[in-house]
């Protein structure tokens, strides 16, 4: 069965718009192992599918040695999409494997969908085939496995068993299946030993209900509640997470839906406060709290401009310590144009790490890039070109060396200070090992930053020595 990719994302409304680092020994062993471990530790390679019944498979990769209870505090890190470097040429996965070895990241994958077949296409008939190239390929790295649980089997929400519909991969599962799900889940975890956080569900995707024109709230947190009771009970040291909800905004001086958490960005809908408010009051447990968004409003625009607009995540992270009661704040996926936008290459790196920036000040615990590559082809905003179909693929991309750069600097907890610049349009914050500076106008400009000059080029991202 073909992987299928599944839409990046889906904001309902009115509209209905829509993750240790390796030692050098460890790496050149993976080198080494090249064609045995054709797709990085994956039994059988990609031909085999592997279906149990019933019976879990812990440790079919091994659990590497035995960390310490887990942190909440992942930093910067990414998302694996449909093509990744676990489905390309051999020489090309391999080059993609080294890039992230060289400085491992979390790394998050979807259970179903974007890269990974129906995990359970029948009731008790599993096939984690996909699955586990992605979790080899992370193990193989050096990363942190984050796994997120969405979404669900066709059987689930009314589809023969034994089939599998992309076209639904967004509907939820029906309310007479959640501890289907919930026990799925489960299965995950015990499938997977060394996995230790699971981000409940992506987006509320299913949970819209156009007649109330609001989210459906509480099915969703009824999920919720059984998927966390059910990790907990396999893995009670394991971390869960929800509501994996989209901070979606409404322009600046709209009224209809805006909330009270507003900015020069805009206000959060307030439909989306009522869902977090009702899951944070009605949820079983959590040890972080999960939202995603975009700098974009609801409609696609970038009000009153693409940099000012970044301001929201530092705005809405800061509300979501504060009404969180505590909680690690993580964003699963972050975004700082319109999805049908074509922006120059320096502009969109620039922009990125404005944002980045931004999640910094917020006190974002983790956040994940959605990596958007692609089969082939140009790729704009990729963390390393395609694998597939060109053995010279998988290089690693200004964007990757800009997530390394921002997890070394601004990792979670660690002092993150505002730099003074003498120069409008450039933006600056000093971290642990180094300071950011970043020309947000389409023209060279020379700036004083802390006590340093310094010729940014137009959209230039510049790192200088901490303390400069």
């Amino acid at each position: 069965m073909a992987r299928h990719e599944g839409p990046r994302t889906g904001r309902p409304g009115p509209d209905r718009r829509r993750v240790l680092v390796a030692s050098a020994v460890f790496v050149a062993c993976l080198l080494c192992l090249g064609t045995l471990l054709a797709v990085f530790g994956l039994p059988g390679g990609h031909g085999d599918v592997e279906v149990t019944h019933g019976t879990p498979a812990p440790g079919v990769f091994g659990t590497p040695g035995t960390p310490g209870p887990p942190s909440a505090d992942l930093g910067f890190g990414f998302t694996h999409t449909q093509f990744s470097a676990d489905d390309g040429t051999t020489a090309a996965d391999r080059t993609a494997a080294r890039a992230l070895a060289a400085q491992p990241l979390p790394q998050d994958q979807a259970i179903m969908g974007w890269g990974a077949d129906n995990p359970e296409p029948a009731p008790g008939a599993y096939d984690f085939t996909n699955l586990d190239s992605r979790i080899a390929l992370i193990r193989a790295t050096g990363g942190v496995p984050v796994l997120t649980l969405c979404c669900a089997p066709d059987w689930m929400k009314g589809g023969r068993p034994g089939t599998t519909d992309w076209s639904k991969l967004e509907q939820a599962p029906d309310p007479a299946h959640y501890a289907d799900f919930a026990a799925l889940a489960a299965k995950v975890a015990r499938r997977y030993p060394d996995v230790t956080h699971f981000l409940v569900w992506n987006e509320f995707k299913g949970f819209w209900d156009e007649g109330a024109d609001r989210w459906d709230y509480q099915d969703y947190t009824r999920l919720y509640n059984l998927v966390y009771e059910a990790i907990k009970k396999v893995a009670p040291h394991d971390l869960v997470g929800g509501p994996y909800l989209d901070m979606d905004s409404v322009a600046p001086g709209q009224r209809t839906d805006a909330s009270s958490v507003r900015g020069a960005w805009g206000s959060l809908d307030q439909r989306v406060v009522d869902a977090l408010d009702y899951w944070l009051a009605h949820k079983e447990g959590a040890d972080f709290l999960v939202v995603d968004g975009a700098s974009t409003t609801h409609d696609g625009a970038l009000d009153p401009d693409p940099f000012t607009a970044t301001e929201k995540f530092a705005a809405v992270g800061d509300w979501l310590r504060r009404v969180g009661g505590g909680l690690p704040v993580w964003w699963a996926e972050w975004y700082v144009k319109p999805d049908d936008a074509s922006w120059p290459a320096d502009r969109l790196l620039a922009a990125q790490a404005a944002a980045m920036m931004e999640l910094v000040e917020g006190g974002a615990a983790a956040a994940f890039y959605w990596n958007p590559e692609t089969r082939d082809g140009d790729c704009p905003g990729c963390l390393w070109n395609a694998t597939a179909g060109d053995p010279d693929g998988g290089a690693a991309q200004p964007m990757l060396t800009l997530l390394r750069r921002f997890a070394a600097a601004f990792p979670p907890g660690a002092p993150a200070r505002p730099v003074t610049v003498d120069t409008p349009g450039v933006r600056a914050l000093a971290g642990r090992t180094a300071t950011v500076a970043v020309n947000t106008t389409g023209h060279q400009l020379t700036a004083r930053v802390g006590g340093t000059t310094v010729t940014l080029a137009a959209y230039g991202v510049n790192w200088l020595p901490s303390g400069a």
